[in-house]
């Protein structure tokens, strides 16, 4: 009975394996060599999406565009004149936490009538953080507001630039970026001489870039007209709630490449499957349309 059962384990076995008969090889040789060249550059080229997925990911560019590029250094030009709001602050002080945790060099300009260099260039962006309770509209909070007492009405945000310019050229710095965090509401006769001071800065290779704070249509129009289209960070034009401040940055961009990389290792996969996957063939049969198997199952039934 023990040789039986084994007998019809092995016969069973045998009759579940299927094959191309060896005689047929030499006429699949060309499908073979062709099958694997296929098999290798679709698995090396998921292993390169992958690999390139994975760095898309770590890069800060990929989630975020970093508000101070790593490259250079940054001078943060902050608007504390009497418009700025108490929202304003709050979305102020959100960019500066997010210029902290991207660990960014820089100097730091305030400004309202008359700008003040409060840190000076290649300063490491966790110096901020003691700013940060300072930061609040005037007559808001525990803290005063520093500024409130020296600051006038009467916004010029051209000299607040020109400031953040004469500190990189001081300090003979070649790549340099100015960040400029405003509600961009200027004085009348100021608009002369901010279209000077941006053209200035254009010229000296300096990066300049823009964090609105809940901006006019009209200084939206004059900005525009005065910076390219991407110097526009990507922020929210609204205050963020408590939740937001704590949790940290907003205006995160939808990260594409990340997307469209992943997108292109499933379908390079799909390919390998639809390509290279392996030749399905039927099992052999018996004249009752039975396969071995079941008809040792069904004579081991009997």
């Amino acid at each position: 009975m023990a040789v039986s059962i084994r007998q019809r384990l092995s016969e069973r076995s045998a009759g579940s394996r299927t094959g191309v008969s060896s005689h047929d090889v030499p006429a699949l040789r060309g499908v073979i060599m062709r099958t694997t060249a296929i098999r290798l550059v679709l698995a090396g080229a998921a292993v390169a999406l992958v690999v390139a997925a994975a760095a898309s990911a770590r890069d800060p560019a990929t989630s975020e565009r970093a508000l101070i590029p790593q490259d250079r250094v940054g001078i943060v030009v902050l608007d504390l004149s009497l418009s700025i709001t108490d929202s304003d602050y709050a979305a102020i002080r959100q960019t500066l936490r997010r210029i902290v945790a991207e660990e960014a060099s820089i100097g730091l300009v305030v400004f309202s009538d008359v700008p003040y260099e409060l840190l000076p260039p290649g300063t490491p962006a966790k110096e901020l953080t003691p700013f940060l309770r300072l930061l609040v509209a005037p007559r808001l909070g525990p803290v005063q507001n520093p500024w409130t007492q020296t600051f006038r009405a009467g916004t010029r945000i051209s000299v607040a630039l020109d400031l953040a310019k004469s500190m990189l050229e001081r300090d003979e710095i070649e790549s340099g970026s100015i960040l400029l965090v405003s509600d961009l509401e200027t004085a009348p006769d100021d608009v002369p001489a901010l279209a000077r001071t941006v053209a200035g800065i254009d010229q000296s290779g300096i990066r300049l870039r823009i964090v609105p704070l809940a901006p006019s249509s009209d200084a939206l129009t004059l900005f525009g007209g005065l910076l390219e289209e991407d110097a526009l960070a990507g922020f929210a034009q609204r205050a963020p709630d408590a939740e937001e401040r704590d949790a940290g940055p907003a205006g995160v961009e939808l990260p594409t490449e990340l997307l469209v990389l992943g997108a292109l290792v499933f379908l390079v996969l799909a390919a390998h499957e639809r390509l290279a996957g392996r030749l399905g063939l039927p099992r052999p049969r018996h004249a009752d349309g039975i396969t071995p198997l079941h008809a040792h199952d069904r004579g081991a039934r009997s």
